[in-house]
């Protein structure tokens, strides 16, 4: 009897102990708190207000307090990594990355699919652009998808592309026979187009190749003419606008996935929030910069003092016809029929044009 005893009371002590345990797991675990979720990304251009004013703040400072740290942005820009841009979304697809800001164009020799959204020279408006890179986005999301394994989850432009040189220009026609820095595959298809002679280099060559006499003009953006100090060697700029320079910001799937439903949507509310005020700073940009290249009034720093040359009604009718006979028919015969096909139903559509692959 005494042992039955024992052995009941040894019997409720073990239940006892195992629902007190059990109890005090449940608890422990409603109260810990998220695992945090570190994502490490790489941004554009360190010297460039895309970066300095949005990309680096949004990973480094801004997602980690809007999540309560839930999601922490560690991000450094592809200058201070020492990479290309081209290399970066392979970086993405094998996991050294988990987010990338960057230019489709970069990754366009991979597939020409990636330039779609910012051809040379068939959008001369903003607002437009930014229809074009709506229209596009699925095409892109697709490609991003299946090439590199990643989300995208934002196109955003940098400001207009123009041409900068060193001697006096005039008119597109005094391109010919010089050689110009160009970024892009489509850039280099402008270039042809007027005679000249595309010269493939980082910005970061740009002034050196300017002083060097290994380059007689270059194509990039407003602002990053300023802030790069173009007009420091470059004494004329040819305000011809023949690109956007535009850009993404794509997430690996797998690291995305971890995510929980309600981080996944907030993430998402965010960029949201930064994509615009990237469109919308941006289209502020260009008359700040040219501005400062000018004679002024600068409000950001010293006066370029560039001799501005606006392009004519005939400049801009060879522009447009160089667009439609030679970049846009190049670019699809790149890309191929079906790209081609998809290109006409979305920013084709758009833009009342038609792309014809041979």
């Amino acid at each position: 009897m005494i042992k039955i005893i024992i052995r009941l009371s040894l019997l409720s002590f073990v239940w006892l102990f195992i629902n007190t345990a059990t109890a005090q797991t449940v608890v422990t675990a409603a109260d810990e708190k998220p695992e945090t979720i570190i994502i490490k990304a790489v941004g554009t251009w360190g010297y460039f207000t895309n970066y300095q004013k949005h990309e680096g703040p949004f990973w480094n400072r801004h997602i980690a307090e809007v999540t309560q740290r839930q999601i922490v942005g560690e991000i450094k820009p592809q200058t201070s990594l020492d990479l290309s841009g081209a290399e970066i979304m392979r970086l993405i697809k094998n996991g050294v990355f988990d987010f990338a800001f960057g230019l489709p164009g970069y990754v366009a020799p991979e597939s020409a699919i990636f330039e779609g959204a910012d051809l040379s020279s068939l959008v001369q408006d903003i607002a437009v652009q930014r229809q074009v890179a709506s229209a596009y986005f699925p095409t892109l999301a697709r490609a991003f998808d299946e090439k590199y394994n990643a989300k995208l989850m934002t196109l955003y432009p940098f400001p207009s592309q123009m041409i900068w040189c060193k001697n006096e220009i005039n008119s597109i026609t005094d391109l010919r026979g010089k050689k110009v820095r160009v970024y892009l595959s489509t850039l280099s298809d402008f270039v042809e187009s007027v005679g000249a002679i595309p010269v493939n280099a980082p910005f970061k060559d740009v002034v050196e190749g300017l002083e060097a006499g290994t380059i007689d003009c270059a194509i990039t953006g407003t602002m990053s003419a300023y802030t790069g100090g173009l007009y420091k060697v470059a004494n004329y700029g040819f305000t011809l606008r023949v690109g956007w320079g535009l850009a993404f910001g794509a997430m690996n799937l797998a690291k995305w996935k971890l995510l929980s439903d309600s981080q996944q949507q907030l993430l998402q509310a965010e960029f949201a929030k930064l994509t615009e005020q990237m469109w919308l700073e941006t289209a502020t940009e260009d008359a700040i910069a040219l501005s400062c290249l000018g004679s002024g009034p600068c409000d950001i720093g010293e006066n370029g003092n560039m001799t501005l040359v606006e392009p004519s009604a005939d400049d801009l009718a060879i522009r447009d016809a160089l667009a439609q006979q030679v970049i846009l028919p190049r670019w699809a015969s790149r890309c191929g029929p079906e790209c081609a096909a998809n290109w006409n139903r979305s920013v084709g559509k758009l833009l009342k044009l038609h792309a014809e692959s041979p």
